[in-house]
């Protein structure tokens, strides 16, 4: 099964589309957690027990883990999520050439899927693309303000380079394994890049702490039902102190009802 089967029979089970992100971002942990060994393990495990019932996936970011404490604290995490039977996409955003894209591409090793930047061209993605079981989801159109810097540029061909990354993601797709991110924060361009892409599933940010557009999100962000609407500190920051994790609860419960109005 690929990735996307997996993740189809997920999102049916749980009836979610949510993507919770593992952001623990530990100058924002609550300070109860600091006597654990591992205190963002610890922080994402009460998210996990609170949340999973409603989390069609996880997405841990992997720059709030690049450390040696941090790695094995992701480690815990996946294999944790995995006890929950809830996917696990990685967001790092790697890519390179040679043996540096090959290394990078060992973290799905652990994870389910990862995302990826098409900047350096088919070649750099090549070691995660071949993971045929593995979901792989390139950089499209970002939903901060600044992505419009570049990927907003008109290319000879008349394209956006946003469209065009998209129409290339669409021919790398040979293993059916290949999804967008594609942010919530510009809901005129999901639907066009939905359009030109009608078999992608997207992972859609931005729609918690940035304010996207939930109803956007899930009526362009899904391929035949398969997509993934991500919150990360919309979730998990929701509260604060030792009953944060209610809260998180709470808050994934809340977005699980109001992206099903959508779908």
């Amino acid at each position: 099964m690929t990735f996307f089967d997996r993740l189809r029979e997920r999102i049916e089970r749980v009836d979610s589309v949510v993507s919770v992100g593992l952001d623990a971002d530990r100058s924002r942990l609550p300070p109860h957690l600091d006597d654990h060994d591992l205190p963002r393990w610890a922080f994402n495990r009460r998210i996990i027990d609170a949340t999973h019932e409603h989390a069609a996936c996880y997405k841990p970011n992997a720059a709030f883990y690049e450390d040696g404490d941090g790695w094995r604290a992701l480690r815990e995490t996946i294999a944790y999520a995995h006890v929950k039977d809830v996917p696990v996409l990685l967001d790092a955003k790697r890519a390179d050439i040679g043996n540096t894209t090959r290394q990078y591409a060992k973290l799905l090793d652990d994870a389910d899927a990862i995302t990826v930047n098409p900047y350096m061209g088919r070649d750099s993605l090549e070691p995660f693309l071949s993971r045929a079981e593995k979901g792989v989801f390139v950089l499209c159109r970002t939903s901060n303000p600044g992505g419009e810097d570049l990927q907003d540029l008109e290319l000879a061909s008349g394209e956006r380079v946003y469209e065009r990354v998209a129409a290339l993601a669409d021919l790398w797709n040979a293993n059916d394994n290949v999804g967008l991110v594609v942010g919530a924060t510009a809901p005129e361009e999901l639907a066009e890049i939905r359009e030109g892409v009608p078999d992608l599933p997207f992972l859609v940010p931005g729609v918690g702490a940035q304010g996207g557009d939930a109803e956007a999100a899930v009526e362009h962000g899904l391929a035949d039902g398969v997509g993934l609407v991500n919150s990360s500190r919309g979730i998990i920051f929701a509260g604060e102190g030792e009953t944060f994790d209610r809260a998180a609860g709470e808050a994934a419960k809340r977005l699980k009802k109001r992206l099903n109005q959508y779908r």
